[in-house]
C-alpha cells in the first residue's frame, strides 16, 4: 500500500474519530487501541500495531474532556504515532514517548476548529431571525462539520506523508541514549495514565501499591498474572485488618 494511501486514510481515521457523528462510533474509532489494530492491518502487523496503541492508549485513560475542553488528543497521538513507529521500526515505548506531544497539538488544532465554528454561529443567529430553519441546520451541523474535515484532515496527512520517511531516517542517526531515553521515558508514562485515575478516584492511598505492582513487573520480570495474584493477597490482607479494627 502506497504512503499517500496510508496518510489519507489516516486523515480520514482522525477526522471520524474526532467528529463526534455518531458518538459511539466516533469514540471507537479515535480510541488508541482501535487506530493501533487498524493501522497495523494496514503494515500487515496488527500485533504490534495493538501493542503500540494500547501502550499510547494507558496514557489517555485518566484524561477527562472538562466541560468539553481537550486536553490531550489521543487521537492524533495515535494516528501519526502509530504509523511512524511500524514504518520505522520503533518500539513501543519509544512510539509513546512520539505520541505525547502530537497529543498535546491536537489541544491546539481543535481549538482551531473552535474558533473557526464562531462564524457559522453568527451565521445561525441571522438565520434564527429570518426564521431560516434549514439554515440554522446547515450553520449548526452541515459546515462545521466540512471545515472540521480540513482542519483535521489536511494536518494528519501531509505529516504521515513525510513522517514516516523522517522519522526512519531520524531513528536511524539518533544517538543510542537518546533513543534509550526514549524508551525510557515511555515506559513510565503509562503509569502515569493509570495514576491520573488513581487521584481522579480520590484514593491516594493506593498509589504506594499500584507503583509497587508497575515497577514490579517493569523491572522484576513478573508475570501480569502473578502481580494480580499478589495484588489480590494484598487487598485481602487490607480488607482483613480493616475488618478487625472495626470490630474491636
Amino acid at each position: 500500500m502506497s504512503q499517500v494511501t496510508i496518510a489519507a486514510i489516516s486523515g480520514l481515521l482522525y477526522f471520524m474519530g474526532t467528529s463526534r457523528i455518531g458518538y459511539g462510533i466516533s469514540t471507537f474509532l479515535g480510541s488508541p487501541v482501535t487506530l493501533g489494530f487498524i493501522f497495523g492491518l494496514l503494515y500487515g502487523n496488527p500485533t504490534q500495531g495493538l501493542i503500540i496503541g494500547a501502550s499510547i492508549q494507558l496514557i489517555y485513560l485518566g484524561v477527562v474532556y472538562t466541560g468539553g475542553n481537550v486536553p490531550s488528543d489521543a487521537a492524533l497521538a495515535a494516528c501519526i504515532a502509530i504509523p511512524a513507529a511500524l514504518a520505522s521500526g520503533l518500539s513501543s515505548e519509544a512510539a509513546v514517548a512520539l505520541a505525547v506531544p502530537f497529543g498535546i497539538l491536537g489541544a491546539f488544532v481543535d481549538q482551531v476548529r473552535r474558533t473557526s465554528n464562531l462564524v457559522w454561529l453568527h451565521k445561525a443567529d441571522k438565520y434564527a431571525l429570518d426564521g431560516n430553519e434549514k439554515g440554522i441546520f446547515k450553520s449548526a451541523i452541515i459546515y462545521p462539520t466540512i471545515i472540521a474535515f480540513f482542519i483535521r484532515f489536511i494536518p494528519v496527512f501531509a505529516v504521515n506523508l513525510v513522517g514516516p520517511t523522517a522519522a526512519e531516517a531520524l531513528v536511524n542517526y539518533l544517538p543510542i541514549w537518546v533513543t534509550n531515553g526514549l524508551s525510557v521515558a515511555g515506559g513510565v508514562l503509562p503509569a502515569i495514565g493509570f495514576s491520573i485515575i488513581i487521584m481522579q478516584i480520590g484514593r491516594k492511598e493506593i498509589l504506594p501499591f499500584f507503583f509497587m505492582g508497575y515497577f514490579a513487573v517493569k523491572y522484576l520480570n513478573i508475570g501480569t498474572m502473578a502481580c494480580a495474584v499478589f495484588g489480590l493477597c494484598i487487598a485481602l490482607v487490607m480488607y482483613f485488618n480493616s475488618s478487625k479494627k472495626e470490630v474491636q
